[in-house]
């Protein structure tokens, strides 16, 4: 596995910097030590020529913590973020869910020439003859976490207003949250100056894993635990995100996660193809109904947009929230130094009263950063992508 299948951010450190999967990697042998209770670093790890008495073994989770990225070492830590898993858990009975990604779905509707709606009718009938429980479709979480995000843009805009208001988590601009790519960047590298402006909210890939995990498991009559929920994304750093400790929570004494494992589009393309299937003539299956934007029609719908979308519902939002502004028709993105930062603004009276911005890609995401530290920057909300635009 490549680590240009990564997010620009995710490459922007040393790659040379890595434990060879031959290594050992001991932090500590003393499990009460102080050492051992701090976040595992690379400059921290000790590789021993000489068997230790208590090996401790290096997962994706503590490659989060790490202060380099995605290295050669990769292929060890996402072993169990593989198509080979995703067949393995099907076949020891476990009882698999699966949620696909709008993305995903145009990406694949493209490829094959389908539709949309063609695609994901495929996919189930493909999903469930290889023993998956259901599929969902993660449009639906996506609409919940625009709502949330539009819901926390308001409450912070206001309390912006308030000049004695200091509390963190109250400042703006508002910086999205739903890049796992940007999100890591962030933690590791840009430190306190930067995390209380990042939004509360998840993404729509942990949105839809919370639902399932604390919700769907009821009316389906299983425990979380003995769901194992994968979905379908168009981005490798989502595996990533889907191993963050945040999303585990605690039933019966068991750790559950809400989202087990991640598949990228073209791994998913890679399954369609071993089965050795023409998937543009194979039979459709009915969609599930629950969690899935899907009308009596059979048609999808939800909030348009590739990735992102932040940036615009927000805007459309908060200009008729906030001063009773209705736009109609597309928002006019001004293109700044390059077609991956753009900005739009909402004036009042001949006023600026909201002024957003879109930061795709590495390069951009830098100056953004470097302002929003300076105390310079002049935008309310910033939708970030780790990864340029396709625009």
């Amino acid at each position: 596995m490549s680590s240009s299948r990564f997010s620009p951010a995710l490459q922007a450190s040393d790659l040379n910097d890595f434990i060879a999967p031959s290594q050992d990697c001991v932090v500590s042998l003393n499990k009460n030590s102080a050492a051992s209770r701090l976040p595992i670093k690379k400059k921290q790890v000790v590789v021993s020529t000489k068997p230790p008495e208590e090996s401790v073994k290096i997962s994706l989770k503590d490659c989060l913590a790490c202060s380099g990225c995605i290295t050669s070492a990769e292929t060890v830590m996402l072993e169990k973020q593989s198509l080979d898993d995703f067949v393995t858990r099907i076949n020891s009975g476990k009882t698999v869910i699966v949620s696909v990604s709008p993305q995903s779905r145009a990406s694949l509707a493209a490829f094959f020439g389908l539709s949309q709606s063609q695609v994901f009718r495929k996919l189930t009938a493909l999903f469930k003859s290889m023993g998956v429980k259901a599929v969902y479709d993660t449009s639906s979480s996506r609409d919940l976490a625009l709502i949330e995000a539009c819901n926390e843009f308001i409450s912070r805009y206001k309390l912006s207003q308030l000049s004695s208001n200091k509390e963190v988590g109250t400042s703006l601009p508002v910086l999205s949250s739903a890049c796992p790519g940007w999100i890591c960047y962030a933690e590791k590298t840009l430190g306190s100056y930067i995390l209380p402006y990042i939004s509360s909210v998840k993404s729509p890939q942990q949105v839809i894993g919370a639902a399932i995990k604390h919700h769907m498991v009821e009316k389906l009559g299983l425990k979380p635990y003995d769901v194992y929920h994968v979905t379908v994304m168009p981005c490798y750093d989502k595996k990533l995100e889907a191993v963050r400790g945040d999303f585990v929570f605690s039933v019966e004494e068991k750790e559950v996660t809400e989202v087990d494992s991640v598949l990228t589009t073209g791994e998913v393309l890679d399954l369609i193809q071993s089965k050795s299937v023409d998937f543009k003539t194979m039979e459709e299956s009915p969609l599930d109904r629950l969690l899935t934007n899907v009308d009596d029609d059979g048609h999808l719908y939800g909030v348009s947009g590739g990735s992102g979308g932040y940036a615009e519902t927000i805007f459309r939002y908060a200009a008729r929230a906030l001063f009773n502004r209705e736009i109609e028709g597309p928002l006019d993105f001004k293109v700044l130094r390059n077609s991956d930062f753009r900005e739009v603004t909402l004036e009042v009276e001949g006023s600026p009263v909201l002024k957003f911005a879109l930061c795709y890609g590495f390069r951009n995401l830098q100056n953004i950063v470097r302002k929003v530290k300076m105390g310079k920057c002049e935008y309310q909300f910033i939708e970030v992508m780790a990864c340029p635009s396709v625009v």
